[in-house]
């Protein structure tokens, strides 16, 4: 192990800083509209890599690698996907976002439907959001926990104490920030912690291009002549038949890669809290494109990482998702292995805090708010939505140990657990966009019933995880529609 007391302290430094300047950036919150949405609009290209950031978190940093370390650079299908879902997402959904007084994504399916069905998508994004991040939490704690059990700190054999301790920091730090400075906090934290980590991408492709034999070109031509490097699988391997149990292949990819980004960016409550700091539609819009192709590329250097370590690491030595967490501890120089632990810091925190607080808006302004009976004051309610943000960071902890020691990648399993009910949100939000009356009754029914009869199809069918937001999609407009043609038309109007 290469940690000693330099990358300890550029760690402190980091984590030190990071909470500080959160503190700074956030100011004084003065009402909970300023404290989730932020009353100043945010500069579109901070919107835009705080999008990136929150998406990204410690994920990407630590098991995307891992995906071309054991196979190639097919994942980059569903960057492609991700790119024409924002475009589709920019056109319909975003400016139905600020129309009017909007504090969270679900408002505008109270402006169709009943508020009872916009609670009700609220609670399903919090459940959602609370197992796909407490994965996220979980992978955080995957290099910490070898360092700390590298360091003596904890017995050997008790790896929970471990992974518990790691987490808890984790979650302690970044509260500070979002419990006092609110989204502006978060928003700016992001930009920075975005810079970190990719900073400890590039760090990391230019030490291993040094430690592999052969200069670059001669590098990447091994890689290619293997497979590595190879981006668009246009078949199945196992044919046609296969199309739809593969998740790689082109169409289960860039397809799968729309949905998912359709549903996403236009359905969750943790990337539209960000779309709307930025003030109105234009920036906005700008924002949430150009963040697809960002994100393309920086999967892109992530993937090479891994390829590259295909040529460092034989593949019985280590797994897809600890890897890279092993060459960053055991053969990265002084200062180097603490700048690039921090930046897997930064990609979690970052996506913590954007959790957080997205629950917390979700919580507050969905729930709380609506069901109570007496108006509170603002400041009354300003105390209350920062003790909802304790109350959530102390859930996600307790999520994240259900994952200790799964076997699954755990980018695909984050992103399977979002799929699960991403597909029913966004076919109630098509829902919502259709010229003709929907029945409330039918569109809740076939929220539900979607979301139950997907699940049923992912548990009985050897269906591949990029498909199911489609299929989630497919069966509840298609339950949604079905009720509203066979059962009798009471009334046409808006149901309360």
């Amino acid at each position: 192990m290469t940690f000693n007391l330099i990358d300890g302290l550029i760690l402190i430094l980091y984590l030190a800083g990071t909470a500080l300047f959160g503190l700074f950036m956030g100011g004084r919150q003065r009402s909970t509209r300023d404290y989730f949405l932020s009353e100043r609009a945010v500069p579109w290209w901070a919107v835009c890599l705080t999008i990136v950031a929150t998406e990204t978190s410690a994920l990407t940093f630590l098991s995307l690698p891992g995906i071309a370390f054991t196979g190639s650079m097919v994942f980059l299908q569903l960057a492609i996907g991700y790119i024409l879902g924002r475009i589709l997402v920019a056109i319909f959904l975003l400016p139905r976002y600020f129309e009017g007084e909007t504090g969270t994504a679900y408002v505008v399916l109270d402006r169709k439907f009943t508020s009872g069905l916009r609670k009700g998508a609220s609670a399903v994004f919090m459940v959602t959001r609370l197992f796909a991040d407490g994965v996220r939490l979980y992978t955080t704690a995957i290099p910490l926990a070898l360092l700390l059990g590298g360091l003596g700190l904890f017995p050997a054999t008790d790896p929970l104490i471990i992974y518990l301790a790691a987490m808890a920091l984790l979650t302690v730090l970044t509260l500070i920030y979002v419990f006092f400075g609110g989204i502006r906090a978060v928003i700016w934290t992001d930009v920075v912690q975005w810079v970190v980590y990719i900073l400890g991408a590039v760090v990391s492709l230019s030490i291993l291009f040094s430690l592999i034999s052969g200069t670059p070109w001669e590098i990447l031509s091994s890689l290619a002549s293997e497979g590595k490097l190879r981006i668009i699988q246009p078949f199945p391997d196992g044919g046609w038949s296969s199309l739809l149990t593969e998740p790689y292949s082109l169409a289960a990819g860039i397809i799968g890669g729309m949905v998912l980004s359709m549903a996403s960016h236009g359905t969750d409550q943790l990337i539209v809290q960000r779309i709307l700091s930025a003030g109105s539609p234009a920036p906005a819009r700008k924002a949430l494109v150009l963040s697809g192709v960002v994100i393309f590329l920086q999967f892109a250097a992530f993937l090479l990482v891994g390829a590259l370590l295909s040529l460092y690491y034989d593949q019985s030595t280590y797994g897809a998702n600890d890897v890279f967490s092993a060459f960053i501890l055991q053969e990265l120089p002084t200062g180097v292995t603490g700048l690039i632990l921090a930046g897997i810091l930064a990609a979690a925190m970052s996506t913590l805090s954007s959790s957080i607080s997205a629950l917390s808006s979700a919580t507050m302004l969905d729930l709380v708010i609506p069901l109570r009976k007496t108006v509170l004051s603002e400041s009354d309610t300003l105390r209350l939505s920062r003790r909802v943000s304790v109350l959530w960071a102390i859930i996600l902890l307790a999520t994240a140990t259900l994952f200790i020691q799964t076997s699954t990648a755990v980018v695909e399993l984050a992103l399977s657990i979002a799929s699960y009910t991403y597909g029913g949100l966004l076919g109630l939000f098509i829902l919502s966009l259709l010229s003709m009356p929907i029945r409330s009754g039918a569109a809740m029914t076939g929220f539900f019933g979607g979301i139950i009869a997907n699940g049923l199809l992912i548990l009985l069918t050897p269906l591949a995880w990029t498909w199911y937001t489609l299929t989630g999609t497919v069966l509840t407009i298609g339950i949604a529609m079905m009720l509203q043609w066979l059962l009798p038309e009471t009334s046409t109007r808006r149901e309360r």
